[in-house]
């Protein structure tokens, strides 16, 4: 049975190009989470009055790949102490949360920025927001699968996600689909 989770950690061109490659996403789609206007568009969370940020919701296998090691990706393919920016990208639309969709994943994620807290592989303080979801709006279509799409037209994909996708697969190779493998 799939279980789904909601993720916000900056661009979601990015966090979509980076989830959709690991074994047991069986989906990932951008859109917006974590605010107070219904069916927002882009032009609106960009204006960063919403209180949406970017995100993503993942439905993945957890047969084949854990919340935790979600987390484990999710940590490490993004800055968790900047709050409110990711790269260039900057405003609450860029903020870092955790949307939580039942009390194991609160659990899970609580355990998850106290065994990273405790590592001292981060110079500053975690600004992660542990929430519980509430809703989340798919964004428009050209958003979608953005990188596979762009990533030969786009400077942003060779300078931004280009290297968080790569980070991703030196860190996590094994647990990156064979069809990106290469």
């Amino acid at each position: 049975m799939l279980e789904i989770t909601t993720l916000a950690g900056g661009c979601f061109w990015c966090t979509e190009a980076i989830f959709r490659r690991l074994k047991g996403v069986e989906s990932v789609v951008s859109g917006y989470t974590g605010g107070t206007i219904n069916n927002p568009n882009y032009e609106q969370v960009s204006h960063g009055d919403t209180g949406h940020a970017e995100g993503i919701q993942i439905k993945f296998d957890p047969a084949i790949i854990s919340f935790d090691k979600i987390l484990e990706v999710f940590w490490a393919t993004h800055d968790p102490t900047t709050l409110n920016q990711q790269d260039a990208d900057t405003g609450t639309q860029y903020r870092s949360a955790i949307f939580y969709h039942d009390q194991k994943q609160k659990e899970v994620a609580e355990k998850s920025i106290q065994k990273l807290t405790a590592s001292g592989k981060l110079k500053h303080p975690i600004v992660t927001k542990l929430e519980p979801f509430t809703k989340f709006y798919p964004a428009e279509g050209y958003h979608q699968d953005y990188y596979e799409r762009n990533k030969e037209t786009n400077s942003y994909c060779p300078l931004v996600i280009d290297p968080k996708i790569q980070k991703l697969m030196r860190d996590f190779s094994k647990d990156v689909k064979e069809e990106y493998q290469t």
